[in-house]
């Protein structure tokens, strides 16, 4: 079936005419743009999603590097106001704790030498300065015979404990140093980490 249009021309000396098209021909180029169509919707949607995922990428990543920032600038802060206080913690109040707890300590080294106890005295080598918590409290909680051995250079948070040939040492003074040291090594790779990224 064929399907007549009419020519309009405005050329003059020409007289109108009429142009035949198929059907057939006709319905091809109507899918044929059609498809043209669709493909070019097809891609303009496509390179819209595209644009808008990499819009959002881009926000992301600008986002998560201002809360790195943020975190880390929260950390430098938190840390610089925990130093003081840790360092004065470490430096005063652990020497002090140490000095009341020692008494205890050799006390609790103390009484697995005590079943294996002869008539032997356990010998206590110590600092002068701490001879009066210690003894007072292990010759009152053991009533073991006791032996007091002053020692001015041992620190005041170390005392030997011997009985017979076997011996054991309480060193506090050691701990406390290995805090310490803990305490600012942490502080020192903080800092580090901070100035370095």
């Amino acid at each position: 079936m064929a399907l007549r249009l009419e020519v309009f021309e405005t050329s003059a000396g020409k007289s109108s005419s009429t142009v035949t098209v198929e059907a057939d021909a006709l319905e091809e180029e109507r899918l044929e743009a059609f498809d043209k169509g669709y493909a070019a919707g097809w891609d303009d949607a496509t390179a819209s999603q595209a644009d808008d995922q990499a819009r959002i990428r881009a926000d992301l990543a600008r986002h998560l590097q201002s809360l790195s920032f943020t975190h880390a600038e929260a950390r430098a802060h938190v840390l610089s106001a925990l130093k003081p206080l840790l360092l004065e913690i470490v430096s005063h109040l652990l020497p002090e704790t140490a000095r009341a707890t020692l008494a205890p300590l050799v006390l609790d080294a103390l009484m697995p030498l005590a079943e294996t106890m002869t008539d032997q005295p356990i010998v206590l080598v110590l600092n002068p300065a701490v001879r009066p918590a210690v003894e007072s409290l292990v010759g009152q909680a053991t009533g073991m015979p006791l032996d007091l051995k002053e020692e001015p250079s041992l620190g005041e948070g170390q005392v030997y404990i011997r009985l017979g040939t076997e011996e054991a040492l309480v060193d506090l003074d050691r701990a406390i140093t290995d805090i310490a040291k803990a305490v600012h090594g942490f502080f020192d790779l903080a800092e580090k980490e901070i100035q370095h990224g």
